[in-house]
């Protein structure tokens, strides 16, 4: 995993969503649903990360909330803190988490869960996950044609991070988490993704110790999120009364001892960036502290916001 940085660009923040995905194991403890990105990538390929990607403005179209049960957009945005489009953000969530993993979250009209026990359901659905992929076909066409809602009742937000100035592609990402669907397999899309598997949190945890499993920042403290839980329902009781999620917005610096990640709040936050070195391993939150801070620049941002929907459901902005 490697991150080239230049302080000197001028790079918009755009709005992402991504889930973890937790269920319960036979042996006890929770486990959650992660992906390997393509080591090709060239924005921090072969890390290991949660289901998720940007927010498209189909996401949030004004028919699409037709289709979500357990949420509306009023809620999701107060829960967000935006004025508007917040239901996007998990509308987004659940496309990606298609796309990428093969995993849909949603009911049919009767109530009950999607499942993949029927071999001909499977092979509709990877039809289904290809079309909405290649963009050839959006989610709510999906769901309209199989009877379906996006079940959005027990997805919950649960941390707020943006990508720090100077990285060539930066998010506003915001966290859910969720109960695993029920009934179905992951499967990594073998583009984006080249592995999906299900791991206990603390060994994810253990083996980025060791070196031989690449997480960014984000990742890492959702999986220590993760890690105090027994069981999925303990996971989202708190989740579901933790409302109060405060935005993190890293920062890379560099001093005489190399690249070092500061958080809001530490001595050297203000600082900011120098240099344009390759990131060739993104400190872990443990190596942020024990480095004598030096001079530092910070870098200009611009924030892309959720597109304005008309009463089409057309987007009215870029």
């Amino acid at each position: 995993m490697s991150l080239r940085f230049d302080p000197a660009a001028a790079v918009p923040v755009r709005p992402a969503a991504t889930v973890m995905l937790i269920r319960d194991r036979r042996a006890g403890g929770i486990e959650v649903c992660m992906l390997q990105r393509n080591l090709n990538s060239d924005f921090v390929g072969g890390a290991y990360v949660f289901p998720g990607g940007g927010v498209d403005p189909d996401d949030g179209e004004a028919a699409v909330a037709s289709i979500c049960l357990g949420l509306d957009d009023v809620e999701a945005s107060t829960r967000l803190g935006l004025p508007r489009n917040g239901l996007a953000f998990w509308v987004a969530a659940v496309r990606e988490t298609l796309e990428e993993a093969g995993l849909l979250m949603a009911t049919r009209a009767d109530g009950s869960p999607l499942d993949f026990a029927d071999p001909e359901v499977v092979a509709r659905f990877a039809l289904h996950r290809r079309s909405v992929d290649r963009r050839e076909r959006r989610l709510i066409e999906i769901c309209q044609e199989e009877g379906l809602h996006l079940s959005l009742g027990e997805m919950h937000y649960v941390s707020h991070w943006v990508t720090p100035a100077g990285s060539p592609r930066r998010y506003d990402t915001r966290f859910f988490l969720a109960p695993a669907p029920i009934g179905q397999r992951a499967v990594h899309d073998d583009r984006e993704v080249i592995s999906a598997q299900w791991l206990v949190p603390a060994q994810a945890l253990a083996d980025h110790a060791s070196g031989s499993f690449p997480m960014l920042p984000p990742t890492i403290a959702n999986l220590r999120f993760l890690d105090q839980f027994s069981t999925v329902a303990e996971a989202l009781e708190v989740a579901a009364t933790e409302h109060e999620v405060p935005e993190m917005i890293p920062r890379v610096i560099t001093d005489a001892d190399g690249f070092r990640i500061v958080f809001p709040g530490d001595p050297d936050y203000e600082l900011g960036y120098v240099g344009d070195d390759t990131l060739t391993s993104w400190p872990g939150l443990d190596d942020r502290a024990g480095a004598a801070p030096g001079a530092g620049t910070l870098v200009g941002e611009t924030r892309v916001g959720m597109p304005d929907i008309d009463a089409t459901g057309r987007t009215t902005s870029p």
